[in-house]
C-alpha cells in the first residue's frame, strides 16, 4: 500500500470511507509526516503554513481519540482569528460525519456570549475557538477542561504575534498535564521556540513546504513613484482583468482609501481590517468567497482564514518588510493545479524589500515597466452574484439542502442561479445570481423554507 494512503493509518475504516467521500484521495506531507506521531498520542511541532492540509492533520487525530458517550470538552483548538475558527469549525464537522453524536462548539468574540454558553451547557466533545473568548468562558466558568485529551494551537505564530500569549499560558493552566499538545506555525521565531520548550513534552517535529509551488505563480513587480501607485493598481486591473482579486495593504486606512478609489473606477472592492464589527466582517468575507465581491482589500491579520478555492491574483499594495510574509501571502493564489499571478508595486526606497524576497525565493525578481502594460478604459468589476440574508439557521435546524430546495422548487430558480450557502447559528447566506434577485425577494415575501416564514434582505 502506497505510504501515502490513509488506510496505512491506524484509524478505522468508517473515518476511512468518510475522508475518501470527502475527497482525500491521499495525504499531503504535513498528513503523512504528522499523523502516524498524532495517532500513536505524542506532542508534535508542525512547521506548515496555510493551504498544507494541516487541519486534516491534527483534526483526524484527535477524532479517533474522542468517546462520543462523555459530553465533556475533550480537544481544544485555538486560532488567532474567528474566520480562521470557523473554517477550522467546518472542517471538523466534515471529518467527524462518521463518528455518531459528536458536538462542535466554536467559541469567539463578536457573538452572544448567552448562546455559547447555553450550548456548553448541553454538552460539547470538541471546542474550537479564540484565545480571548475561550479566556472568558474559563474565567465565568461555563467552560471546563478538566476532561481534555487534546490541545491544538493552530497559526501559532500569528496569535503570538497579536499579543495572546498571557492568554495562551493562563488557558494552558486551566487543562491536564497529561495532555496531548499539537502545535502547528507557519514561521518558528524564537516566541514559538520558547513556548513549544514549555508546554510540549518530548515532542516529535515536522517542516513541511506548503502544498502550492511558487513555480505555478507567475511573479512581476513594477518600481512606480508613491504618487503613481493609484494609477499603477488600475494599470494592473485594466492589463490582467482578474477576475477574484485580493489587494494587500499594511493599514486599515489604506485597505479604505484603496477600495474606495478602485470602486470610483467602476471596479467593485470591499476593505476588511480590525475596525470592522463582526458582522460586518463576517458579511466581507461571505460575499467575497460566494464571489458576489469580486476585489477584497486588506491587511495580512484581517486576511487570515480565507477560504477561497480559486483566486486569480494577488496585488501587493505595498511590499511586506518580511519575504516570509510575501511568499504567504502570494501562496493564497497558483492553488488546486490552477496557475496564478502576483503583482507587486514598490517605490525606489523599497528596493531592500525586493532584494530580501530574491535572496528568499533564491532567484530574480521578474521586473516590469508599468508604462509597458496595455490599458483598457473601459475595464469594469461588477460580479454577477449578490448576497441574500434570510433569518433562520443552524439554531433553527436549517441545512443548505433545505435552502436549495425552497429556492429551485417553490421560486422556481434554477441550480445554476445559486451559488455558495453559508449557514450560521441565526441567519444564512446564499449566493444568487443578480438576475433572480427581484424573483427570490418576491418569492420570501411569503414563501417558507422548512413551513416557516423567513426574512430575507440582500447584503450590499
Amino acid at each position: 500500500m502506497a505510504s501515502d494512503s490513509f488506510s496505512t493509518l491506524s484509524i478505522s475504516s468508517a473515518q476511512i470511507a468518510n475522508l475518501d467521500s470527502l475527497g482525500y484521495k491521499k495525504m499531503t506531507a504535513v498528513q503523512a509526516q504528522g499523523l502516524p506521531s498524532v495517532l500513536e498520542g505524542k506532542d508534535l511541532i508542525a512547521r506548515a503554513k496555510t493551504g498544507s492540509g494541516k487541519t486534516a492533520a491534527f483534526g483526524i487525530g484527535l477524532l479517533e481519540k474522542i468517546n462520543p458517550r462523555f459530553f465533556g470538552a475533550q480537544a481544544l483548538i485555538l486560532c488567532p482569528t474567528r474566520e480562521l475558527a470557523d473554517q477550522v469549525g467546518k472542517e471538523i464537522r466534515k471529518l467527524a460525519r462518521c463518528i455518531p453524536n459528536i458536538k462542535v462548539v466554536l467559541l469567539c468574540g463578536g457573538k452572544p456570549f448567552g448562546f455559547q454558553k447555553a450550548s456548553l451547557e448541553h454538552g460539547a466533545h470538541i471546542i474550537v475557538g479564540t484565545p480571548g473568548r475561550i479566556q472568558d468562558h474559563l474565567n465565568r466558568e461555563t467552560l471546563v477542561l478538566d476532561g481534555l485529551k487534546t490541545l491544538v494551537l493552530d497559526e501559532a505564530d500569528r496569535m503570538l504575534d497579536m499579543g495572546f500569549s498571557e492568554v495562551i499560558n493562563e488557558i494552558i493552566d486551566e487543562t491536564p498535564k497529561n495532555r496531548q499538545t499539537l502545535l502547528f506555525s507557519a514561521t518558528y521565531p524564537n516566541s514559538i521556540e520558547k513556548m513549544c520548550a514549555s508546554i510540549l513534552q518530548n515532542p516529535v517535529t515536522v517542516s513541511v513546504e506548503s502544498e502550492h509551488q511558487t513555480s505555478v505563480i507567475e511573479q512581476v513587480f513594477f518600481k512606480v513613484k508613491e504618487h503613481e501607485r493609484n494609477d499603477a493598481l488600475l494599470a494592473l486591473f485594466e492589463h490582467y482583468q482578474p477576475e477574484t482579486t485580493v489587494v494587500f495593504c499594511h493599514t486599515k486606512i489604506q485597505c479604505d482609501e484603496v477600495a474606495r478609489f478602485l470602486e470610483g473606477h467602476e471596479i467593485e472592492a470591499l476593505a476588511i481590517h480590525g475596525d470592522l464589527e463582526q458582522r460586518d466582517r463576517d458579511q466581507v468575507l461571505i460575499r467575497f468567497a460566494n464571489k458576489s465581491c469580486s476585489v477584497l482589500v486588506a491587511t495580512d491579520v484581517a486576511a487570515r482564514g480565507l477560504d477561497i478555492k480559486s483566486l486569480s491574483a494577488v496585488v501587493n499594495y505595498e511590499l511586506p518588510r518580511d519575504p516570509d510574509i510575501y511568499v504567504h501571502r502570494i501562496g493564497r493564489t497558483g492553488r488546486a493545479g490552477e496557475k496564478g499571478i502576483a503583482l507587486s508595486l514598490f517605490i525606489n526606497s523599497e528596493k531592500m524589500r525586493v532584494n530580501a524576497i530574491e535572496d528568499y525565493q533564491d532567484k530574480p525578481c521578474q521586473l516590469q515597466n508599468i508604462d509597458s502594460l496595455s490599458r483598457d478604459a473601459k475595464f469594469s468589476v461588477h460580479p454577477t452574484m449578490a448576497t441574500m440574508q434570510i433569518d433562520v439557521g443552524r439554531k433553527n435546524k436549517i441545512r443548505p439542502g433545505d435552502i436549495l430546495g425552497a429556492l429551485t422548487g417553490d421560486a422556481g430558480l434554477s441550480g445554476s442561479q445559486i451559488g455558495k450557502i453559508d449557514i450560521f447559528d441565526i441567519a444564512s447566506y446564499i449566493a444568487i445570481d443578480r438576475k433572480a434577485l427581484r424573483q427570490v425577494l418576491d418569492y420570501f415575501a411569503n414563501g417558507k423554507i422548512k413551513g416557516k416564514l423567513v426574512r430575507a434582505r440582500m447584503i450590499s
